[in-house]
C-alpha cells in the first residue's frame, strides 16, 4: 500500500511538472494580451485593463506595470507577486526566470517569486 501511494504521488507531481506552461511571445493589440506557448498555440487572452503595460516576460513569468505597483504573473496570468513600483525603480530587462531593475544608483536582480537576489552599483 505504502507503494502504491508513492507512485500516485509521483504521478501527480509529473502531472503538475507537466501542466507549467512555457512562454514564448506575448502579442498586444490595443486592448488584450495574447500568451502563446513554445508550439505556437494560445495560453491565455488577458485584459490590458487588468494588467497594466507589460515590461517583459522570461520562460515561465511576465511582468506588467499597472499604475504605481508591478505585477508579476504566471504565464496562465495568475499574479505571483505584486511590488510597489516606488521600491522596484524601473525595470530594464526580463529574461529566463529573473528581472532587473534600476532605482537610482542601483541596479537590483529579481527571481520571479519577487525576491531581490542581487544588488550592484550602476555604471556611470
Amino acid at each position: 500500500m505504502k507503494y502504491l501511494v508513492s507512485i500516485l504521488f509521483l504521478m501527480l507531481a509529473m502531472g503538475a511538472q507537466g501542466q507549467q506552461k512555457e512562454i514564448s511571445h506575448i502579442e498586444t493589440t490595443k486592448n488584450w494580451y495574447y500568451i502563446y506557448d513554445v508550439d505556437g498555440k494560445k495560453i491565455k487572452t488577458l485584459s490590458r485593463n487588468g494588467y497594466g503595460d507589460i515590461k517583459g516576460w522570461g520562460s515561465d513569468f511576465f511582468v506588467t506595470r499597472r499604475g504605481a505597483f508591478y505585477l508579476i504573473c504566471d504565464a496562465e496570468g495568475k499574479t505571483l507577486k505584486t511590488l510597489g513600483a516606488q521600491s522596484v525603480g524601473e525595470v530594464i530587462s526580463v529574461a529566463s526566470s529573473t528581472f532587473t531593475s534600476q532605482h537610482g544608483v542601483w541596479i537590483y536582480t529579481w527571481d520571479k517569486t519577487g525576491k531581490r537576489i542581487a544588488t550592484r552599483g550602476a555604471q556611470r
